[in-house]
């Protein structure tokens, strides 16, 4: 199918938060804290205010009323104390989004500053052990005695790797448009993955019951995690709405979206891993360090991956997080599993180096009969295939071993493997379908953030009804559309279209609409483990006189149940591993030691990569039935794209040099450095 969205969008009549037309509205701009820890001591607005076209100043000098167990980072202007530079302490509202920028610039904030620590490391006395990790996982756990397995090992690998700080950086910049109508209901126009969840937070921050929050977002110009919590500018909106009685918009630049709208925390990781003569593990351990801000925790499932992949008699995973004075971290698409995989598929690596296996094979022989650390059955798991076929696709019996031996001319050439896995689980959700005009009407308050849940499950109904699919209109993106959870964690296609499938299943009995709520049927879930696998391949070509690094050839090849739409499904791998290009080579965002927030703030210092960085890049999948998963039999596909795509350049460019480097991203500077 093509895209049911496609022509609106091209057409540009696709409406984003941003460009609701609503009459009378004003602009609000955020005044950010200039100090990264401290108190604001005092706020100036009469110079703002004394600029034609303003109408308010909201600051932390005048707190307005907000719920009081508002979460920290919404709570905004209820406390004068200053947690990461970049916060929001005030901002103005104008007739115009220059006048408010204007003016925001002449409010003067006294503070006082205190000393901060902005800085990462693996021996930080404030570390400690979280309770969980995001979601709900045990932070620590441990099976079988992980010294005795590394003591008999004939090969042990010790290694440690660093990951960086990474922004979303979705192509549509965070925005918010709030209105509040005469009886005091809100309606707020946000760029969010879910307009269902959102309105919940918004509501809960306000003090509001839910009833009187309305979340629209029909069109959503990407997140990948970013829009997948609510963000303080939607918050920023609503308020400035109330104190004006106006209609406000507001629109973050891609500087604001570095500093209140998420990251993916940097790690740092150390793994042993310890093998037995025949390569088949004896030990494998990873630990993660992470940070978390000093206003909310959340600790990343870094190394959680590690209980899911390999076989092994002693197993132990733990992550330890530190509270820091910086933003607080948030989702990144394939949050935990991505950088997590990284680390571990490279220490894969390494291990194969050391035990002159090849890396496809060390894989192979370590494949687990069940999941490794709950014991449970695999729904479906056929790693295995992908590897083979990747194999066979990518010309791997070619391959010499050796590292640093293959050349063209200046340039050195490698080719390196790395495997992948993202969970496949759903969520309870509802749905509605009808008949309408000699049609069906589907609704279900979903999201489509640009990859296609339109076209998704307007396939999904079509099939289940048996009709063509341009007989069926989906509504989605609205909170007033039956509960949805949001487009995130490779749920989406699988919660909502269970609930799609449901109700068209009803509709079909009924003759005129049915309904669904799979919160019974989720409930009841068979207990299995469900995941998504897959293997990438990539060639790199470094140059030896100045360490450029270009791919040549990426390849990912996946097991991932029933895939619902072939040209979405192609779209969503290759976008993922485009992802995992950049944060291999590229994307890095670097913390101000000195001044606190972070630097490289937008696209100009924050690369990503563009077509001219892969030539040939290719995704296809085996066909996987496992009808135990949910009515579709498919499982998520969003990221499971990225996340073996950074080892297996990293673990090329080893290949085509002979060097390791374990500090992302793999830049020409550290490829020189490494020579010498």
């Amino acid at each position: 199918m093509n895209r049911v969205e496609g022509r609106v969008k091209v057409t540009g009549l696709a409406t984003y938060a941003a460009e609701y037309p609503v009459e009378g509205v004003a602009y609000a701009y955020p005044v950010q804290s200039l100090i990264a820890k401290g108190r604001v001591a005092r706020v100036d607005a009469a110079a703002a205010l004394d600029l034609p076209g303003v109408l308010a100043v909201l600051s932390v000098a005048d707190p307005p009323e907000l719920a009081e167990d508002a979460d920290a980072e919404l709570a905004l202007f209820q406390r004068r104390e200053v947690a990461y530079r970049g916060q929001i302490i005030a901002a103005v509202v104008a007739e115009s989004y220059d006048g408010a920028r204007a003016a925001a610039d002449a409010v003067r904030v006294e503070y006082e500053p205190a000393d901060h620590d902005v800085s990462l490391r693996a021996d930080h006395p404030g570390l400690y052990r979280p309770e969980v990790v995001n979601p709900n996982f045990p932070s620590d756990t441990e099976q079988g005695d992980l010294e005795a397995g590394l003591a008999q090992a004939a090969t042990v690998v010790d290694v440690t790797y660093t990951t960086p700080v990474l922004h979303n950086n979705a192509m549509e910049p965070h925005a918010a448009l709030a209105v509040w109508d005469a009886e005091g209901t809100l309606l707020v126009y946000d760029s969010t993955q879910g307009a269902t969840t959102d309105r919940d937070m918004i509501a809960k921050t306000l003090g509001l019951p839910r009833g009187r929050v309305r979340v629209v977002a029909r069109h959503v110009g990407g997140g990948f995690g970013s829009k997948g919590t609510t963000r303080p500018h939607a918050v920023l909106a609503a308020l400035a709405a109330r104190a004006t009685d106006r209609p406000v918009k507001v629109a973050l630049t891609r500087q604001q979206m570095y500093d209140v709208t998420g990251y993916r925390t940097p790690t740092i990781q150390r793994l042993r891993l310890g093998a037995d003569g025949e390569g088949r593990l004896t030990a494998l351990e990873h630990v993660a360090y992470e940070q978390s801000s000093t206003l909310k925790e959340f600790a990343e499932q870094t190394a959680v991956p590690a209980r899911v992949m390999y076989a092994t008699p002693a197993l132990r995973t733990a992550h330890r997080l530190v509270r820091l004075d910086v933003a607080t971290p948030s989702w990144m698409r394939a949050p935990g599993e991505c950088p997590g995989m990284y680390a571990l598929e490279s220490a894969m690596d390494e291990l194969a180096c050391a035990t002159g296996i090849d890396p496809v094979e060390l894989r192979l022989r370590n494949e687990p009969e069940t999941e490794p650390e709950s014991g449970l059955p695999f729904s479906s798991r056929d790693l295995a295939g992908c590897l083979r076929e990747g194999a066979r696709r990518f010309g791997w019996e070619r391959r010499d071993p050796e590292p640093g031996v293959r050349r063209d001319g200046e340039w050195l050439i490698g080719t390196g493997v790395a495997a992948s896995t993202y969970p496949s689980k759903r969520s309870p959700c509802q749905a509605v379908a009808c008949v309408r005009d000699g049609g069906f009407l589907v609704q279900v308050a979903a999201a489509d953030i640009g990859t296609g849940a339109r076209t998704a499950l307007t396939r999904i109904a079509a099939e289940t009804l048996g009709v063509a699919p341009d007989r069926v209109h989906v509504e989605l993106g609205d909170s007033d559309l039956p509960a949805a959870p949001v487009a995130g964690g490779s749920m989406g296609t699988a919660s909502w279209g269970s609930a799609v499938v449901r109700a068209c299943e009803e509709l079909k009995k009924d003759g005129r609409e049915g309904r669904a709520d799979t919160a019974e049927e989720v409930r009841q879930d068979s207990e299995l483990a469900r995941h998504a696998f897959g293997a990438q391949f990539a060639e790199v070509r470094v140059s030896a006189v100045t360490g450029e690094i270009r791919v040549s050839r990426l390849l990912g090849v996946f097991a991932a149940g029933r895939i619902v739409d072939a040209r979405l499904a192609r779209s969503q791998f290759i976008g993922g591993m485009t992802m995992g290009l950049g944060m291999a080579l590229m994307e890095e965002t670097l913390t101000d030691e000195e001044f606190g927030g972070f630097l490289r703030r937008d696209l100009a210092q924050y690369h990503i990569p563009a077509c001219a960085d892969v030539p040939d890049v290719e995704a296809v999948w085996l066909e996987e039935e496992d009808e135990r998963l949910n009515p579709m039999g498919s499982k998520g596909i969003g990221e499971i794209g990225i996340v073996g795509t950074a080892a297996a350049i990293g673990n090329a460019v080893h290949h085509a040099t002979g060097h390791r480097v374990r500090e992302l991203p793999i830049t020409p500077a550290k490829i020189v450095m490494a020579r010498f």
